[in-house]
């Protein structure tokens, strides 16, 4: 049974289609990595996600409700903010940029959410946070500035920040794109680690091949804003059908 659902998604911007009547769906739990080269459409599913971007057309459900639109009566309307962002706190995400608080202490930058938008009580929050901090290596950076920091022990404040909140989709776009290889590996072993521990549902866009072998359980390969290709690990990286996967791959792996 899917969990989130995209039915005829389309999205353009100017002359540029970016998804092209797409359809996909993922289940409870399903960690899925979106591979295929830039502007193909990858991180506009994420956006539309987050309630970032909106499609011209098509619909997004997740768990059985709409994102973008709403029931009223048997008709398909355009959702109220109220809705939408209902439906969204179900989601979080972990950007490129780690985009932390810089007025903010570590500790603050993972509690302010769960206060504030859960309305959980302040001890309830920095003990979860602590937990967290733990969890990604960085308890002893709890009263640190996010300037004190490392860009990837940063990161991995990002995805402590990001889990704070319990969500049931963690959506990760290219979150080692502006770290060296070296600490790149380290929050890729963090989240290695959030895979294997949690049970949350996880949307990934990545040109770290390697990592979406280890860590997916289904590999869709996106061009020219259409899926071509929708696999395990396994057969994507070993076996691809599709030419343009097969080109693609050779690009970023040493060897198919």
């Amino acid at each position: 049974m899917s969990f989130v659902d995209f039915r005829n998604v389309s999205k353009r911007f100017g002359d540029n289609v970016v998804l092209d009547d797409m359809s996909f769906s993922i289940a409870d739990g399903e960690r899925v990595t979106l591979i295929g080269p830039s502007g193909s459409g990858k991180t506009t599913i994420l956006r539309m996600l987050m309630t970032l971007t909106k499609p011209d057309s098509g619909t997004i459900s997740i768990d059985d409700e709409y994102l973008w639109h709403e029931k009223r009566g048997e008709e398909l309307v355009e959702a109220s903010e109220a809705h939408t962002r209902s439906v969204r706190s179900k989601v979080t995400m972990v950007f490129q940029q780690f985009n932390l608080f810089p007025n903010m202490k570590v500790l603050r930058n993972i509690t302010e959410a769960p206060i504030h938008v859960l309305g959980k009580q302040k001890d309830e929050a920095e003990e979860k946070a602590r937990e967290l901090l733990e969890t990604v290596g960085l308890l002893d950076k709890a009263d640190f500035y996010p300037s004190q920091l490392s860009g990837g022990q940063q990161q991995r404040v990002a995805i402590a920040r990001a889990l704070a909140v319990e969500p049931e989709i963690l959506l990760l776009d290219e979150v080692t794109s502006a770290l060296d290889p070296e600490i790149a590996a380290e929050v890729l072993d963090v989240l290695r680690d959030v895979a294997k521990t949690s049970d949350v549902t996880m949307l990934l866009v990545t040109h770290a091949m390697r990592f979406a072998r280890d860590v997916s359980n289904r590999v869709l390969m996106f061009n020219e804003g259409k899926i071509i290709e929708d696999a395990a690990p396994e057969q994507m990286f070993n076996e691809p059908q599709q030419e343009r996967t097969k080109t693609f791959l050779r690009s970023v792996l040493e060897e198919v």
